[in-house]
């Protein structure tokens, strides 16, 4: 494998950072096992090693690893506990190079383009930063602006992963049991669309659309004549984030009404409209002055298709009711098979032991996002290939227990699945009864009925001439007839020979002047024949028989 020499130094990391966590054989898995299950009290040492690790190796690093922390198929929780609370807090560009990059994309000098630009950041992250600055006009915004050069480091460590990755797909079992290769590619698809501000402005403007109808949340609105592919004008919404609020601001806050109506927000986003913020930890939803909560910073979303979203349905009304067997099927039929044999029975029972056991728990202790995850993960350990979007989801309903939790503590995920899902069913069939979607079905209705009178004709010709076949796939009953005759002939041949061995046997005793070996001459004749034809039938079977 030829290593590029500018790649050198990161390829050393990357193959260091596999050797140390993916190179530990059996004995990492029996590790993950140990913690997955809680017995293990080095897993948390484990996970903060790793988190901290990935930090020190640099910003692509630390997106994989908060990319790698919705993955419940392949880590066990404490380390996407580790991985989730990784923070990309680096220290800001000087304000020299972020005038520059604002100047270059938007094509105009910043003192024509604002009022006002604050060179101190508002926060500094390891892709971009953001400065508040206010229009021509005295609108206040924020300005994202993404750090020089970051998309040739971005690439370069890439590349790195992915050669490491591909090498250990083709030479260890460990990485064709994770498919490595396959992992990298989509971490590399996620990381190139978060470095796509234009993207996140789409994202931006199709959420604000899509929630118009909560009062009580409110997303940024976009610039669009102010951003491009590597800055990003929205409107500024100061706040205070969720986990920090103060004892008083609490007891005047309508928390339970707040945290009801965000979850409902991202249960409709998830199920009725197939788009959502994948990364709603605390940092990204902050509480503004007039007491709503603003969603910021969408470079993570998901997209989710029809299919999928009916199974999701059924799978969180089987978790809310406690159903493990509904929940089992709908993930089935959310995964597809990665291996040839899947032990149903063996998946049922684990998903009835993940549920069932949720139900049992005090209210306080009820996390839908670690059950959904804790399915994933049974999934894969039964031979199922997971879609990412299912990982995605059980991550963003995993910060939301928690934003909910600080919001109302009382506050019950599950109840509020149930008190939901009737409207979510309401807004879906609202969905495929669309004018679009009712012209598809009268088009359809219409040849249907056309083509009806010209079908049945046929079909009562082919009736009168005696002519009507219906072909049904079955058995070969020329095979089975072959195989039936076989046996017959088989047995057949078996009672001959035992006659004639029975025969010769008796015959021996018969004193004749023929003999043959010193014996009555006709019994061995009957003895060899005997012989002879079991010897062929032997041969028959060991040779043709299949």
């Amino acid at each position: 494998m030829k290593i590029a020499p500018a790649n050198l130094r990161r390829y050393k990391d990357v193959a260091w950072l596999f050797m140390k966590y993916g190179g530990r054989g059996l004995a990492a898995e029996a590790r993950f096992s140990e913690a997955f299950d809680g017995d293990a009290p080095a897993a948390a040492e484990d996970a903060t090693q790793l988190a901290a690790d990935l930090e020190r190796l640099g910003p692509a690093f630390v997106k994989i690893g908060q990319l790698l922390s919705t993955r419940a198929d392949l880590l066990p929780p404490p380390f996407l506990e580790a991985l989730g609370r990784l923070q990309d807090q680096v220290e800001p560009v000087p304000t020299e190079q972020i005038r520059a990059v604002v100047e270059e994309e938007l094509g105009v000098r910043i003192s024509k383009a604002f009022d006002e630009f604050d060179d101190k950041p508002l926060a500094a992250a390891s892709l971009g930063q953001v400065h508040v600055a206010v229009l021509r006009g005295g609108r206040r915004v924020a300005v994202k602006v993404q750090r020089p050069d970051i998309r040739k480091e971005i690439a370069a460590d890439l590349d790195s992963l992915g050669e490491v990755a591909g090498f250990l797909d083709a030479h260890t079992d460990f990485g064709r049991k994770y498919e490595l290769a396959r992992l990298v590619e989509h971490f590399r698809g996620s990381l190139l669309h978060e470095l796509d501000y234009l993207r996140e402005a789409a994202n931006l403007a199709e959420l604000q659309r899509n929630l118009a109808g909560f009062t009580r949340l409110v997303v940024p609105g976009v610039v669009a004549d102010y951003s491009t592919g590597r800055v990003l004008t929205m409107d500024y919404l100061p706040g205070t984030k969720i986990t920090s609020l103060s004892g008083a601001v609490m007891t005047d806050l309508d928390g339970g009404v707040l945290a009801e109506e965000l979850f409902d927000a991202y249960l409709k986003q998830i199920l009725v409209d197939g788009f959502f913020h994948a990364d709603p930890h605390p940092g990204n939803l902050l509480l503004t002055h007039d007491r709503r909560i603003a969603i910021l910073d969408l470079g993570m979303t998901s997209r989710i298709q029809q299919r999928m979203r009916d199974q999701l349905v059924h799978l969180l009304a089987g978790i809310s009711e406690g159903n493990g067997v509904q929940t089992a099927e709908a993930a089935m039929g959310i995964a597809s098979a990665r291996e040839e044999s899947i032990d149903r029975a063996g998946f049922t029972n684990a998903v009835e032991e993940i549920v069932g056991t949720a139900k049992s728990r005090s209210l306080g202790d009820i996390n839908m996002g670690m059950i959904v995850l804790q399915v994933t993960r049974a999934s894969a350990e039964a031979g199922l290939r997971i879609p990412q979007e299912m990982n995605m989801i059980g991550k963003a309903l995993l910060n939301l227990d928690r934003v909910g939790a600080v919001l109302s503590p009382s506050f019950d995920p599950q109840q509020s699945i149930r008190r939901n899902l009737t409207g979510i069913s309401q807004a879906r069939i609202r969905e495929t009864l669309t004018s679009a979607n009712l012209m598809g079905m009268l088009t359809e209705t219409k040849q249907f009925v056309g083509q009806l009178p010209l079908r049945l004709n046929r079909i009562f010709d082919l009736v009168a001439d005696n002519k009507l076949k219906v072909k049904v796939d079955s058995i070969d009953e020329k095979s089975l007839i072959q195989g039936l005759q076989k046996v017959a002939n088989r047995i057949t041949m078996g009672l001959i020979l035992a006659a004639l061995i029975v025969g010769s046997s008796m015959l021996a005793r018969v004193d004749t002047t023929f003999r043959l070996f010193g014996y009555p001459g006709f019994a061995m004749v009957l003895f060899l024949l005997a012989a002879a034809g079991a010897l062929l039938l032997f041969f028959q079977i060991l040779v043709k028989d299949r």
